[in-house]
């Protein structure tokens, strides 16, 4: 019998055991003497049990064989749910609902939520964990929700901390590595995917129980999958093709594991285009789609169509590459959910738009990139705040009571740890806040830099001719001496000033400020400061050149009598230093050049 359920499995106590353990408690009864109506008693209540138990059995033989979502399942698991809410029978009636969750396609979570409630009435601990657990893969697996992924995790660990079930804490521990990994943490996940990789293959022997080694397979394969996937990310692809190689060998090729068996075809995919063999890459990974569209797998299914799109442009096809790439777009438009890794993959769109000098579809995908972005820093935000609190601060105290009775400099180290965590987290929250704001300042400077012709930096003035109290024929020359400065770029000169530039305009300098205020909207030193700044963003981002210089050498070409006064007129225009404006722009170009490479 097998009971697989979503990216992972879930738990199933075998019949076999309860029937073994009720023949041991008859053999032991008959050799003890007892009145006979005390007897009979027992054996009525060992045989209404058992009869009951079989029953159980009997339905969930009709039904085991068939295939996730298949809803032919319901006319014996809703039975078994009708006969285990009147027996009271409280686990039963959680295993019935965890049923439920597999076959149905459309009402998993409500399943979920009513095998929690029927946990709680059997006061088990293990249930109630496993429930949790179960809810936790349906947010995490149907829906590719981290948060309320996490939560339901986190309430699963507090239950299955101290539990003696090895095969539930090591699942609850797999679930963890996942959200890690999504965090990109992927060398305290693939240490958790390791960790899960020896339990569950150890008890994978032909001496378990069948279910057993069934469910105990599907957490090996998939903390195999898992540990590529950091492998992958952190360019340890040396292992990763050993491992893929080895997770392909050890499959089952039944119909059970189609989906643990696409996850390596997928990986393989990856480990080809490391080793650019495009082709065979775009092979696989539409073998790999094939199992994962049947479980609806769109977290995947997004990330293969992203390195399906890098296949295609590394082998010319640039058509396909950009169709490749909108269909990642249409799954985030549905499901609000992107891998991190794969991200890029707007990027391209962008480029390849601007490019093709489409400015209407660049705006779009940059919109889009802006979306994903403020996705994954909400998801980040929560998800590393939640984890370092309630996972790892939890799993450091849990240390520190276990080594109370050793000396007081093991102790101290233990709480240093668990602050230093904490502060982490802070830090985390911090970067990734940073980060973000960082992106959307640069987004919008590129923007801005686009709504005008390369190497033209002006200020647009203002239309109130009809308002201002300036004489008409003033303003026309004024406008015309103010385009002409702009133009020839004399704001870099060092040593303009207000008054000089009056006296060369031919007016005066209650003209000539009032002019200033009221079509450039700022005072001369702010306006010619605004020239200067809009100059050093445009030859930094275009001229490679310029991106070699040091911030004294720009601020000195540009006009500025030192570095501190244009970071601070830089920053104050644009929201970011100008060294971090040269980084970014370096990251973005060298980002470029792996693209081309990959």
């Amino acid at each position: 019998m097998n009971y697989a359920s979503l990216d992972f499995v879930t738990f199933s106590l075998p019949s076999f055991d309860f029937r073994f353990k009720i023949s041991i408690f008859v053999t032991h009864f008959f050799k003890i003497r007892m009145p006979k109506k005390v007897l009979g008693l027992i054996f009525f209540l060992i045989y209404t049990v058992f009869h009951s138990q079989a029953y159980y059995d009997e339905l969930r033989n009709k039904y085991w064989e068939f295939e996730e979502n298949d809803q032919r399942a319901f006319t014996y698991v809703n039975l078994y749910i009708k006969s285990a809410k009147k027996d009271k029978n409280y686990s039963e009636l959680f295993q019935a609902y965890n049923d439920a969750i597999r076959y149905s396609p459309d009402k998993k979570l409500q399943y979920a939520d009513s095998g929690v409630t029927a946990a709680k009435l059997s006061q088990k601990s293990d249930i109630i964990g496993n429930a949790y657990l179960a809810k936790g893969s349906v947010y995490y697996f149907t829906h590719r929700k981290f948060k309320p992924a996490l939560h339901e995790y986190l309430k699963a660990y507090k239950y299955l901390e101290n539990s003696d079930d090895s095969f539930l804490k090591h699942r609850n521990l797999y679930y963890i590595g996942v959200v890690k990994s999504y965090l990109g943490y992927y060398k305290e996940a693939a240490d958790i995917f390791k960790e899960s990789i020896t339990f569950f293959k150890a008890n994978t022997t032909p001496d378990n129980h069948p279910n057993l080694i069934f469910n105990n397979r599907k957490g090996y394969l998939n903390a195999l999958h898992q540990l590529i996937v950091c492998e992958q990310a952190t360019g340890d692809y040396k292992n990763a093709v050993i491992h893929t190689a080895q997770g392909l060998k050890e499959t089952p090729t039944t119909n059970d594991f189609e989906q643990e068996r696409s996850y390596f075809y997928k990986t393989k995919g990856i480990n080809e285009i490391y080793l650019k063999n495009y082709s065979e890459a775009i092979s696989d990974f539409n073998r790999s789609l094939i199992g994962l569209k049947k479980v609806n797998d769109f977290s995947w299914i997004s990330a293969i169509y992203y390195y399906s799109g890098l296949s295609y442009r590394n082998k010319g096809d640039l058509q396909e590459a950009v169709n490749q790439y909108k269909a990642v777009d249409s799954i985030f438009k549905k499901h609000h959910f992107i891998f991190p890794q794969t991200r890029k993959n707007y990027e391209e769109l962008i480029d390849y738009y601007k490019k093709e000098n489409n400015p209407q579809q660049e705006l779009y995908y940059t919109k889009q990139l802006l979306k994903v972005d403020s996705v994954l820093t909400n998801d980040f935000k929560y998800l590393a705040n939640r984890i370092h609190r309630e996972y790892d601060t939890k799993s450091l105290l849990q240390a520190q009571a276990n080594l109370e009775n050793k000396n007081s400099f093991s102790e101290k180290l233990v709480i240093i740890l668990s602050v230093a965590l904490l502060i982490l987290g802070g830090l985390v929250f911090y970067w990734f806040k940073r980060k973000k704001d960082l992106q959307k300042k640069y987004n919008q400077i590129l923007t801005e830099l686009d709504s005008v012709k390369p190497e033209v930096v002006q200020i647009e003035e203002k239309n109130i001719e009809k308002t201002s109290k300036l004489d008409p024929a003033v303003i026309k020359t004024l406008k015309d001496k103010f385009r002409e400065f702009e133009k020839s770029k004399r704001f870099l000169e060092k040593g303009v000033t207000a008054g000089k530039l009056a006296a060369e305009f031919e007016t005066n300098a209650t003209y000539f400020s009032q002019f200033v205020s009221e079509f450039k909207d700022s005072n001369f030193n702010t306006y010619l400061n605004n020239l200067r700044i809009k100059y050093a963003v445009d030859q930094i981002y275009n001229h490679k050149e310029w991106r070699k210089y040091s911030v004294e050498d720009i601020a000195l070409a540009c006009g500025f009598s030192n570095r501190q006064s244009f970071s601070n007129f830089f920053y104050e225009q644009n929201g970011m230093r100008p060294a971090e404006f040269l980084k970014k722009r370096n990251d973005e170009i060298q980002a470029e050049k792996n693209g081309l490479q990959t």
